[in-house]
């Protein structure tokens, strides 16, 4: 099943359903799609104007890596699904002799490291549109701004959820060297970009007071 090719009402259904998958990683990912989209629209708004003529050729280019990067987070809602059925098979593997439970655990480890990789992928690509939504902010139609600030808040809860996905599976891995990389990567990931988001989202609703 391809998730994203559904209707919303669909995905949602699967969702809340007892399948594997979609889960967080999945669900992280349509929200950061649809965040960046949200910051997308905000530079769809501000194309032709007289206004903002100076900024037009910023524009341009923030909207093409805003859809590059919509793409590429629906397109991790599906690869976090293919990357996590494999580690919830491993689960199930039979552990009654000792050969079993070498086997279980030499599976498991390489199903986890799999699993880990998307949410940390899906990371990566919400930092990149945080980054977005601040030239959105600072460039694009004042008309539109509260969809910059709905759009980054959509991507900083991206990057939490994704982060999740990332700590559990870590958590599981005997390769602690691997584990407490990963683990590095996704905190400054966090440290960073979490507050970002915010700076964002406060600079948006100041302008409303």
């Amino acid at each position: 099943m391809e998730f994203t090719k559904g209707s919303c009402e669909a995905f949602v259904e699967v969702l809340a359903s007892k399948a594997p998958v979609p889960g967080g990683g999945g669900a992280s990912s349509l929200v950061g799609a649809i965040g960046t989209a949200l910051g997308n629209m905000v530079g769809s708004l501000t194309l032709g104007k007289k206004k903002y003529a100076d900024v037009q050729d910023d524009i341009i280019a923030l909207k093409a890596k805003a859809d590059a990067l919509q793409m590429e987070l629906l397109d991790l809602v599906q690869k976090d699904a293919e990357m996590f059925e494999p580690l919830s098979k491993a689960y199930g593997l039979p552990k009654e002799t000792e050969e079993q439970k070498a086997e279980k655990a030499r599976i498991m480890e390489a199903a986890l490291k799999d699993a880990c990789s998307v949410p940390l992928l899906i990371m990566e690509k919400c930092c990149e549109a945080i980054e977005l939504h601040k030239e959105f902010a600072a460039k694009g139609s004042a008309l539109a701004i509260s969809d910059v600030g709905v759009g980054v808040a959509c991507c900083r809860a991206a990057l939490l959820g994704a982060s999740l996905n990332v700590f559990i599976n870590t958590k599981s891995m005997t390769d602690k060297a691997y584990a407490a990389e990963i683990n590095e990567k996704a905190e400054a990931m966090i440290s960073k970009y979490a507050a970002m988001a915010d700076a964002i989202f406060a600079d948006v609703r100041a302008r409303f007071n």
